[in-house]
């Protein structure tokens, strides 16, 4: 029996028109956004996607095996008093899917900085893949729609993103919460403690796991790290802390004004906060000391949508300003948005969204009498693909209570029959399956008028 590898799935027809919908609306909107769209390959060389991650993120790059049977003539490799994990992946793979389409674009401006005219705003829409553990809403192949700008380090880029976020899911119709964070609210705080920055990556590791494992499982795996119960308490008020943007935005620099870290965050998210509040949001913004974002490469203010009333995000994203210099181009700041498409269209059909936005559009059947007809139909068919019609002719002249039943089944909602009688008498026979009602017309223009 043929089975998929676990975290892989099949899309029906049904699936796929459902999906193009909200890529639809997302793509139109990355373009009224000023975003230009690029496609990278699937496959990256190890050396630009490692490093970059996070040690955990590492663990989940799909490595690729060399073309060619490496592991047969590197035999000495795998013998137990010469065993290197580390030369072992240097000698059978140097090739990986992408992670995700951030790193792949940040590669690519460097390597077209001479074409590209900054600041460079793009977007694509690919899918991505990590060696994750499959569950619900998290996939090892998914699809990811990022829009980013790179070469500008203006608060009014955070600005224009969240804006993005808004109008996209309010066309979508999902309410949701647009969370905001500053990095360097987090490792001020840090500073604060006096924690070695050797712990700072294993505790943003384990607060980026808030929504999944909750405050206590956070606590267990900061202990486990070697993290004081003592720093343990003393932060955790401020992670649960609750009251309005600006309550916690007041209560943040009162009790954290020493560090210039932190001050330089909140400066930062008050900018962009009261901008927000002049221009208005359809949704709630609100600040989330919490909010971490796993990855390495994120330096300044970071992002969180998440439904209401869910507890997973749905898209994320932040500010960037060392990643280009990694590549070797300097001084390049970045900031974009990610959206998870597998888990809006998965919220979308929990929330029954779909129901009012799937429609019949006009797609007929002609009923095939046999060759003679079958050629007259295929001129009238000619006419209606002109005219942006969908219409096919049923491939065999069988049984016409079958063809009928192929149309059902596919819910086809017009019929055209016309046998040598019509043909004679120049007419056109149609059948609305919906409503069950036929007509008759005198030329294919008229037909066109009124299934239209």
């Amino acid at each position: 029996m043929y089975k998929l590898p676990r975290g892989m799935h099949d899309f029906s027809s049904e699936n796929i028109n459902k999906r193009n919908y909200i890529i639809n609306i997302i793509k139109k909107n990355f373009e009224y956004f000023g975003f230009e769209p690029i496609e990278t390959p699937a496959i990256e060389n190890l050396s630009t996607l490692t490093k970059k991650y996070g040690e955990e993120g590492e663990k989940l790059i799909f490595k690729i095996l060399n073309s060619g049977d490496f592991i047969k003539d590197n035999k000495s490799l795998f013998k137990e008093n010469n065993f290197n994990y580390k030369n072992i992946i240097s000698t059978i793979s140097n090739k990986g899917l992408r992670y995700d389409l951030t790193i792949p674009f940040v590669r690519y401006v460097v390597m077209h900085k001479h074409k590209i005219i900054f600041p460079f705003k793009r977007y694509q829409i690919q899918p991505v893949w990590r060696a994750d553990k499959p569950q619900k809403g998290r996939f090892r192949e998914f699809y990811q729609c990022d829009a980013d700008v790179i070469g500008s380090k203006y608060l009014w880029q955070e600005i224009e993103l969240i804006q993005l976020y808004d109008e996209i899911f309010t066309q979508l119709n999902i309410p949701i919460l647009i969370l905001i964070n500053h990095k360097e609210i987090i490792t001020g705080l840090l500073e604060i403690c006096n924690i070695d920055n050797n712990y700072w990556n294993n505790i943003l590791i384990a607060l980026d796991k808030w929504y999944k494992i909750g405050l206590e499982g956070v606590k267990k795996e900061l202990l486990q790290k070697g993290i004081p119960n003592n720093i343990i308490k003393y932060i955790e008020p401020f992670f649960l802390f609750k009251g309005t943007f600006k309550e916690k935005i007041e209560f943040f620099s009162k009790k954290l004004n020493y560090s210039n870290k932190v001050t330089n965050g909140i400066k930062d998210i008050k900018f962009v906060y009261n901008k927000l509040q002049e221009i208005g949001l359809n949704n709630t913004l609100e600040l989330q000391l919490n909010l971490v974002r796993g990855l390495n490469y994120y330096t300044g203010i970071v992002f969180e949508v998440m439904p209401k009333n869910k507890n997973y995000s749905i898209g994320g994203g932040g500010r960037y300003d060392n990643l280009t210099h990694i590549f070797g181009l300097k001084n390049i700041s970045g900031v974009g948005i990610s959206l998870g498409l597998d888990r809006i269209c998965i919220l979308m059909q929990e929330l029954k969204l779909f129901k009012n936005i799937i429609k019949y559009y006009p797609k007929i059947l002609f009923i095939n009498f046999g060759n003679y007809e079958a050629i007259y139909a295929y001129k009238l068919i000619k006419i209606l693909r002109s005219k942006n019609i969908s219409a096919e002719l049923y491939p065999k002249p069988i049984k016409i209570i079958k063809q009928l039943k192929y149309a059902n089944k596919k819910s086809i909602p017009f019929i055209i029959s016309i046998g040598k009688k019509e043909i004679e008498r120049n007419k056109i026979s149609i059948k609305n399956m919906i409503l069950g009602k036929e007509n008759e017309y005198d030329n294919i223009e008229t037909l066109i008028a009124n299934i239209n």
